[in-house]
């Protein structure tokens, strides 16, 4: 991989309401939006754009590629590395998130958990086990 192909820098995620979805980020996720208008909602987190994209706008932007409709069912998962898993999912169930699943441990000494945003996209937690003990 050339240097120039390295780095991921922003993800687009295909919405239907972005002020909605604008909200979902900014409770959950405690954030601010970097970028906005009528289409769009732009996250920074530590070193990635999470881009909120209204749905004509997506179809604009990859056309003559196919948005697929949210009952197409999930293709990617994100995931965010966390410390404790347990205490991440405990703050988000106060802020509303309904858990998909766990936490649970997983093989290769992992504890996760994920759930959705209000398009579908699902997110997760991930925690390598034995981290929590060691900080």
């Amino acid at each position: 991989m050339t240097a120039s192909l390295g780095s991921v820098g922003a993800i687009t995620l295909f919405v239907d309401d972005p002020q909605r979805s604008k909200s979902f980020y900014q409770d959950v996720f405690d954030l601010s939006p970097i970028y906005e208008d009528e289409d769009a909602a732009a996250f920074g987190f530590e070193n990635l754009i999470v881009n909120l994209l209204r749905m004509p706008a997506a179809r604009d932007l990859i056309d003559p590629g196919v948005v697929a409709d949210v009952q197409a069912g999930s293709r990617f998962q994100l995931t965010v590395w966390v410390h404790d898993a347990d205490a991440v999912c405990g703050e988000l169930t106060t802020r509303g998130v309904k858990l998909l699943n766990g936490p649970v441990d997983r093989e290769l000494g992992m504890r996760t958990a994920s759930f959705t945003d209000p398009d579908g996209h699902i997110w997760e937690v991930a925690q390598k086990l034995g981290e929590a003990e060691a900080s």
